[in-house]
C-alpha cells in the first residue's frame, strides 16, 4: 500500500523566530572573540554552517544586548532580506552565535525531521513556496506569517528519515570533492608563494632593484595592459528565469562553486560576443558596487554558452598558469589595498574602471618559469575542474530526485544508494 503524503503548513511543526539587529552605530569586528554574527553571505555555501575565517564578531558590549537572540547548533536558518532562501543549518562551531535580523531560525520541530526539512527548503519544491510568500515593491521581504505559511509535503517520519539519508549521501560527496578541491587549491597557493612571492628557488641567484622591490634577475615588474591578452567587460545581461544561457554575476566571486548559488539567466535571443562569454582560465574581477567590490575568481569549470555580467571585468592570458598566477596576486591582502586604491564613485557605486585596472602593476618572471611551473599547475587544476564537474552533477541529481522522493512519484527502493 503506498503511504499517503498530507500537506502540513510551515507554522503548525516549527517555531519561527526572527534574529536581531546591531545598535546604531555598532560595527561587527574581525578580531575573533567567543561572539560571532552570523550573516546572510555565510549563508549557502554548504548544508552546515560552521565557524571559518570569513565571519566578523560582535564586541562583549554589544552582546549584551542581543544575547536573546542565539541560535543553538540543530537551527535551520532561512535569509528573508536580500538574496531570500538561503538554506542553513548551525553546526556545533556556531553554538551560541548571533543571528541576524535578516535571517529566521526554525526550532522545536514536532514530526518532521530536520535534514528532510531542510532539503525541502533548499529544493525547487521550497524555493517556489518562499517566493511565493515574498512582499515588498522596493526592497523584497520575507515576513514571518509568510513562512509559517509554507505548505510542505509531510509523510511519515520513517520515511523523512530514509529520504534525509539518501540525499545527505550525495551531500557528503559533495562536501568530500569541496574539501579536496580546497585542499588543491592550497597546494597551488603555496607553490606560487614559494616560487614567485619569496623565490625559495632563486634565492642564490642575483637579484636587482624595482619599483617593487628586490626582485631576481631577469624579471620585471609591468601593467596588467602589458600582461594580459585581454581586458574587457561582461555583457549587458537580460535575465530570465527560465533559459540554458547562464550568467556569471558577482556572486560568483563569493567562493560559492555549485552552479545554482550563482547563476542565472540569459534570453536565448540575445547576440553576445565570444569575448564578453567565459573561457576556461578566465580571471574575473568584480568591478562595481559594495561588498564585493575587488573580489577575484579563477574560472575553472568548463561549461559552455556562459554569459559574463558587465560588472565583472575579465582578464585573459595566453596560459593557465599565468591567469592562475594573476588570480592569486590579486587575491594576496596587498593587492586587495592597491584594488581599493583604485576604486572611484561615491557611497552605493564604487566603480573600479577598466583604466584602473589595466594600470595595476604586477611582479612577473621569466617565462621559463611559468613553463616549469605549468604541468603542476595544470595538474593540480584540471583535478579541482574535475572535481567540480562531479559536484554539479551531484548537485543535478540531489535536486532531480528529491521533489520525486517527497511526493511518493518515486519510491526508496527503486533507487540503487
Amino acid at each position: 500500500m503506498e503511504e499517503s503524503v498530507k500537506i502540513e503548513k510551515l507554522g503548525n511543526i516549527v517555531d519561527v523566530k526572527g534574529g536581531k539587529r546591531l545598535p546604531k552605530g555598532i560595527s561587527l569586528i574581525s578580531t575573533p572573540n567567543n561572539h560571532p554574527y552570523i550573516r546572510i553571505r555565510d549563508l549557502g555555501a554548504s548544508k552546515i554552517l560552521e565557524l571559518n575565517s570569513a565571519y566578523e564578531y560582535v564586541d562583549d558590549e554589544t552582546q549584551k544586548t542581543i544575547a536573546r537572540y542565539i541560535v543553538s547548533s540543530g537551527d535551520i536558518l532561512i535569509s528573508i532580506v536580500g538574496t531570500i532562501g538561503l538554506v542553513g543549518i548551525v553546526g556545533d562551531s556556531l553554538h551560541g552565535a548571533n543571528q541576524t535580523e535578516n535571517c529566521v531560525k526554525l526550532v522545536n520541530l514536532k514530526g518532521i525531521d530536520r535534514d528532510y526539512l531542510y532539503y525541502f527548503l533548499s529544493s525547487n519544491l521550497g524555493q517556489n513556496e518562499i517566493k511565493r510568500g515574498i512582499v515588498g515593491a522596493v526592497q523584497s521581504k520575507l515576513p514571518i506569517k509568510n513562512i509559517e505559511n509554507i505548505n510542505i509535503p509531510l509523510p511519515s517520519l520513517a520515511l523523512q528519515k530514509s529520504i534525509a539519508s539518501i540525499l545527505s549521501s550525495l551531500d557528503s560527496k559533495i562536501e568530500l570533492n569541496r574539501r579536496i578541491n580546497d585542499n588543491l587549491e592550497q597546494q597551488a597557493q603555496t607553490l606560487f608563494k614559494s616560487w614567485l612571492v619569496d623565490f625559495d628557488p632563486f634565492k642564490n641567484g642575483k637579484f636587482v632593484e624595482s619599483e617593487m622591490g628586490m626582485i631576481p634577475e631577469g624579471w620585471k615588474v609591468i601593467s596588467l595592459q602589458e600582461y594580459c591578452q585581454e581586458i574587457t567587460r561582461g555583457n549587458i545581461p537580460t535575465y530570465v528565469e527560465k533559459s540554458n544561457r547562464p550568467i556569471l554575476n558577482q556572486k560568483v566571486n563569493k567562493g560559492v562553486s555549485l552552479e545554482k548559488q550563482y547563476y542565472k539567466y540569459n534570453s536565448e535571443n540575445v547576440e553576445v560576443s565570444i569575448s564578453k562569454m567565459a573561457h576556461y582560465g578566465d580571471v574575473l574581477l568584480n568591478s562595481l558596487g559594495q561588498g564585493t567590490l575587488g573580489r577575484v575568481h579563477l574560472y575553472k569549470e568548463k561549461l559552455g554558452n556562459v554569459i559574463i555580467d558587465q560588472f565583472i571585468t575579465i582578464l585573459r592570458t595566453n596560459l593557465f598558469v599565468k591567469s592562475a598566477y594573476l588570480s592569486y596576486t590579486l587575491n594576496r591582502p596587498e593587492y586587495q589595498t592597491i584594488i581599493e586604491g583604485n576604486v572611484t564613485g561615491s557611497t552605493g557605486m564604487w566603480v573600479l574602471t577598466i583604466n584602473n585596472v589595466r594600470n595595476i602593476k604586477i611582479i612577473v618572471p621569466k617565462e621559463s618559469c611559468f613553463l616549469e611551473l605549468a604541468p603542476i599547475i595544470n595538474s593540480i587544476y584540471q583535478a579541482i575542474s574535475n572535481n567540480t564537474a562531479e559536484m554539479e552533477q551531484l548537485c543535478t541529481l540531489r535536486d532531480c530526485i528529491l521533489p520525486h522522493l517527497m511526493s511518493g512519484e518515486l519510491k526508496i527502493n527503486d533507487l540503487n544508494c
